[in-house]
């Protein structure tokens, strides 16, 4: 692959000539198609222990409205953050019903006719 990027020249190259060098992205900008990015990482997982992450290589590949390669960039495992999960809920609309208005809003929702129907003769 190194030989294929080191091909990747900006303002010579276009989306298609990409795609022949090294394939589809792994993902590309969500706005647009300005931004392909190309993941991989390699792990290493020791008995029980959790998989260790030893590398990760990120190529960004940056295109004008043309569609021609505009620049190439390179980031690594040291270039990426920790980023902290937050244990919240997200509200959903409506209104939240106590045990009371709940017990009085299914007064009436049930009927026994249906009752009458499953039993059979």
């Amino acid at each position: 692959m190194p030989e294929a990027l080191a091909q990747i020249q900006p303002g010579r190259v276009t989306r298609s000539d990409v795609v022949a060098l090294i394939g589809t992205p792994a993902t590309s900008s969500l706005f647009g198609d300005d931004h392909w990015y190309y993941v991989s990482s390699h792990f290493q997982t020791i008995a029980f222990y959790a998989p260790e992450e030893l590398d990760r290589q990120v190529i960004i590949i940056d295109f004008d409205k043309a569609g021609t390669v505009t620049a190439v960039r390179r980031l690594g495992l040291d270039n990426g953050k920790e980023i902290a999960m937050v244990p919240r809920e997200t509200p959903a609309p409506g209104k939240e019903l106590s045990l009371l208005e709940q017990l009085i809003g299914n007064v009436g929702k049930f009927n026994d006719s249906n009752k009458d129907k499953a039993s059979g003769p």
